[in-house]
């Protein structure tokens, strides 16, 4: 017996649906559930399961509209009730995905590693970090490729790494507040030294001493063990420290293939100047009011970059966007701008024209 999932109208098939799929006693059975609803119920964010799935049904091929035979049912999970095993299926099966959706995971997972980079690295001679588009570009250059299985925080630790070996990019620096005895302070100092530690303030308060210092955050376990030796007291003030003031971060964002070359592991306080320098000389700024900006939304339907968070939202509003979206609905490539200003004045023409025909 086989029945069709019914979906709902102006919905692609297998868009919105997604296949829960698991294999037991030998047989396949699968759910049908909206994607982003399973993640929410496995997630318990989403406590409804009505909202997760599109039909109480088990099949044994969702795409074909396939039922599963109740025997299987019986034989595999010892009972039929469609409901019960559903929650079974959803909670130990599998998420079945399709090619589009895959390649958007990865495309939104190479974008949040691409993040945690940005926030925890710095161009060691300016100190301040570099914009979110240049490391896009730098991990396309390793040749970086996403692991879907993988924690983002974890693979972003590894991109940088990978980079440091090529390009002038280092960890920032994590602050710290470091609260010790008089008689101790020597000893910190020293070991500060060593670890080329950078020492912000120095405060003395009674019969403590308290020093506020940047470090690499490598060095954080090993410098609290040392202040727990010393019966001194550890303060993480912040995660990721940069430079202050203003920088024309977007200088870095247009460059040419041929800029930055591969470099060795350890590399010289002169080759990074003479990189930043080439870099300065090389890049084109699109908008020199947008200078200092790291991020620039994109609107897909229109193929072009429309600024800040606020931008982004008034353009949806914008008759550019509803024309564009027209002109999506007819399989028609999107105009910029002033086409689009063009096009809307003709069309009024005509109109005009077939008003006054006879």
């Amino acid at each position: 017996m086989s029945k069709t999932l019914v979906q709902p109208i102006g919905q692609k098939r297998l868009t919105n649906v997604a296949v829960v799929r698991l294999k037991k006693h030998g047989n396949r059975f699968e759910i049908a559930c909206y994607k982003n609803k399973v993640l929410s119920w496995r997630s318990r964010i989403e406590k409804d399961i009505d909202e997760v799935l599109q039909s109480h049904t088990v099949y044994s091929n969702v795409s074909k509209g396939i039922l599963a035979k109740s025997k299987d049912l019986m034989a595999a999970f010892g009972t039929d009730d469609q409901t019960k095993i559903c929650l079974e299926i959803l909670e130990k099966g599998e998420l079945q995905v399709a090619g589009k959706e895959r390649e958007a995971q990865l495309c939104s997972q190479f974008r949040d590693i691409a993040t945690i980079v940005m926030q925890k690295t710095i161009n060691p001679e300016t100190k301040h970090p570099y914009t979110i588009s240049m490391i896009e570009r730098l991990m396309h250059e390793i040749h970086f490729a996403v692991d879907p299985h993988s924690n983002s925080k974890k693979q972003a630790l590894e991109v940088i790494r990978q980079l440091q070996e090529k390009f002038p990019i280092k960890r920032s620096p994590m602050r710290l507040r470091i609260t010790i005895s008089p008689e101790s302070l020597s000893s910190i100092l020293e070991k500060l030294g060593t670890w080329h530690g950078d020492i912000v303030a120095k405060e003395e308060s009674g019969s403590r001493v308290s020093v506020v210092c940047e470090l690499d955050p490598s060095l954080f376990r090993e410098c609290d063990g040392l202040v727990r030796t010393l019966q001194g007291r550890l303060e993480l003030l912040s995660v990721s420290v940069h430079a202050e003031g203003d920088t024309s971060v977007d200088r870095y964002d247009e460059f040419n293939e041929d800029i930055l070359p591969s470099m060795p592991k350890e590399v010289s306080e002169a080759s990074i100047g003479q990189l930043s320098e080439r870099l300065e000389k090389q890049s084109v700024s699109k908008n020199k009011s947008s200078v200092g900006e790291v991020k620039q939304n994109k609107c897909n339907t229109c193929n072009a970059l429309v600024g800040d968070a606020k931008q982004y939202r008034e353009h949806f509003k914008s008759e550019w966007h509803k024309h564009n979206l027209k002109r999506k609905t007819m399989n028609l490539p999107p105009l910029s701008a002033e086409e689009c200003l063009a096009d809307v004045d003709l069309g009024a023409s005509k109109e005009d024209l077939k008003e006054y025909s006879f």
